[in-house]
């Protein structure tokens, strides 16, 4: 996660630095001149996600890392609504539906079949967002972007009478998050198309613990929070 932004840091740098160096000073023509006019503008994104977990420990038992977590892709789907603050600083809203699923080994556990849980995800995610923008040059735009969100859980079982020993694994259901990223965007013929990716951090804990406080599933978690990067493809 630290090395994707630290090469984000660095395009960012690398892009303002060329254009206002003149690396595309090369006038062309302008395409949707009165769009960053606008004080409110709509659209909407798709993209993908990879969800992780973070496990702070008790204690360690032995092992590097007691829960070994298997991502996969997932898929995302939403709308965003824009406010203009002044020239180069917006407000974003964008509220979308995630798709995701962890894989969680526990190696704590002493059958295999106990061990593995499955955490299906389907997330409502809600993040407000401060967009800062560089001037516009030939068509594209550099941002950074950051700010905070909160998501509901429709899959998190909170509220299942049944634990880890009836192989339920359980999340609270709501989230709350910090996000940071950067994007461009390329300003075409009839519409504007904003690539981005951004990372995403749990702040609280998500974990509803099992029945017996001395669980092998959940005893020695101390707290486990989800951290994602999220890359969309916004269309305005």
């Amino acid at each position: 996660m630290k090395k994707v932004f630290f090469v984000i840091a660095i395009l960012f740098c690398v892009t303002s630095s060329s254009a206002q160096g003149g690396l595309f000073s090369k006038e062309r023509l302008e395409n949707l001149q009165n769009f960053d006019k606008r004080f409110l503008t709509y659209g909407y994104f798709l993209g993908f996600n990879s969800y992780d977990f973070k496990f702070d420990y008790k204690q360690h038992l032995g092992n590097d890392t007691d829960v070994l977590v298997q991502r996969s892709a997932g898929f995302n789907v939403g709308l965003v609504g824009d406010m203009k603050i002044i020239e180069n600083i917006h407000l974003r809203l964008e509220p979308g539906l995630y798709f995701t699923q962890r894989d969680l080994e526990f190696r704590n556990t002493t059958g295999a079949q106990d061990s593995l849980r499955e955490v299906k995800s389907t997330y409502i995610h809600v993040p407000l967002l401060v967009k800062f923008s560089t001037n516009k040059l030939n068509n594209f735009r550099p941002f950074v972007v950051g700010g905070v969100s909160a998501s509901l859980n429709l899959s998190s079982n909170q509220d299942n009478p049944e634990d880890n020993e009836q192989g339920k694994f359980r999340m609270t259901k709501g989230t709350y998050y910090y996000e940071l990223g950067f994007g461009i965007d390329f300003y075409l013929y009839y519409f504007k198309f904003t690539p981005s990716i951004r990372g995403v951090f749990a702040l609280n804990d998500e974990l509803v613990r099992d029945d017996d406080p001395n669980s092998p599933w959940t005893g020695n978690i101390d707290k486990m929070s989800s951290r994602a990067i999220f890359i969309n493809f916004t269309f305005q």
